[in-house]
C-alpha cells in the first residue's frame, strides 16, 4: 500500500467503535471510514435476496453481486449497495446477526478488504471494524481495542434504538450480543482478537468525551514523534 497515517479501532460490537471513530475522525481532520457499514450492507443484501445466513456457499456465490461503495457528502460516509443509499435500512437490529454471518465468509471478507484499502491509500483514515489492526492495516501507527462489558453494551443498543421507535426487550439484545461476540471471535476468517500493539480501552465506565480524547491523544503523540 501507499503512503497513509491510520487509526485503526477494534471492538467487539456496540462498543461506541462508530461514534467514538466519528469524532476522533472530526477531530484530526481524517476521513472516516465505518467498515461494520460495508458488511451490514452485504448483510441486507442477503436478506432482501432470500440467502439463508447460514449458506455458505450461496453467500460465497452472491457476493461479487453485492455491490458495496461508499460516498461522503458534506462529511457523512453513506453506504451505497448496488446504487441505492441504504445508510438508514442497515442499522435494523435484524441486520446485525446478517452482518455478523457474512462476516465470516472469506469471500466476502477478500472483497470488502481490498476496497478498504483503496479508500486508505493515500489518505488520513480512521477505521473501526473487528480487524482493522490485524488484517485490513496492519501497520496502522495507531490501534486501539475498544470493548466495554456485555451489559454496558446491551444497554447503549437498547436506549439506541429505543431513541428511533424500535422496542427491542433489553434481554434479547444483551442475549444477541453475547453470541456475536462469541461468533466474531471463534470465527474461521479474520477473528476479532486484539492485536498485540493496539491499546486496551474500556469504556464501561468512561463518557464518549473522555474516550475520544484519549484516542485524539494517542493519534497527534505519534504523528509528532514521526516528524
Amino acid at each position: 500500500m501507499g503512503k497513509y497515517f491510520a487509526v485503526a479501532i477494534d471492538g467487539p460490537a456496540a462498543a461506541g467503535k462508530s461514534t467514538v471513530a466519528k469524532r476522533v475522525a472530526q477531530a484530526l481532520g481524517a476521513l472516516y471510514l465505518d467498515t461494520g457499514a460495508m458488511y451490514r450492507a452485504v448483510g441486507l443484501y442477503m436478506l432482501r435476496h432470500g440467502v439463508a445466513l447460514d449458506d455458505i456457499e450461496g453467500i460465497k456465490k452472491h457476493a461479487a453481486e453485492a455491490r458495496v461503495d461508499v460516498k461522503y457528502v458534506e462529511g457523512t460516509q453513506r453506504v451505497l449497495l448496488c446504487g441505492e443509499d441504504v445508510s438508514q435500512a442497515i442499522r435494523e437490529n435484524a441486520v446485525s446477526a446478517a452482518a455478523s454471518a457474512v462476516s465470516a465468509v472469506p469471500a466476502v471478507r477478500e472483497l470488502l478488504v481490498a476496497r478498504q484499502r483503496e479508500i486508505a491509500e493515500g489518505n488520513v483514515v480512521v477505521m473501526d471494524g473487528r480487524d482493522i489492526g490485524t488484517k485490513v492495516l496492519p501497520d496502522a501507527p495507531v490501534k486501539v481495542f475498544l470493548t466495554a462489558s456485555a451489559e454496558v453494551r446491551a444497554r447503549r443498543r437498547f436506549e439506541e434504538l429505543q431513541s428511533k421507535g424500535q422496542d427491542v426487550p433489553y434481554e434479547q439484545l444483551l442475549e444477541e450480543i453475547r453470541q456475536r461476540d462469541h461468533n466474531d471471535a471463534t470465527r474461521a476468517a479474520s477473528p476479532m482478537v486484539r492485536a498485540e500493539d493496539a491499546a486496551l480501552l474500556d469504556s464501561s465506565d468512561l463518557t464518549v468525551d473522555q474516550v475520544v480524547e484519549a484516542i485524539v491523544a494517542m493519534a497527534r503523540a505519534k504523528k509528532e514523534a514521526a516528524r
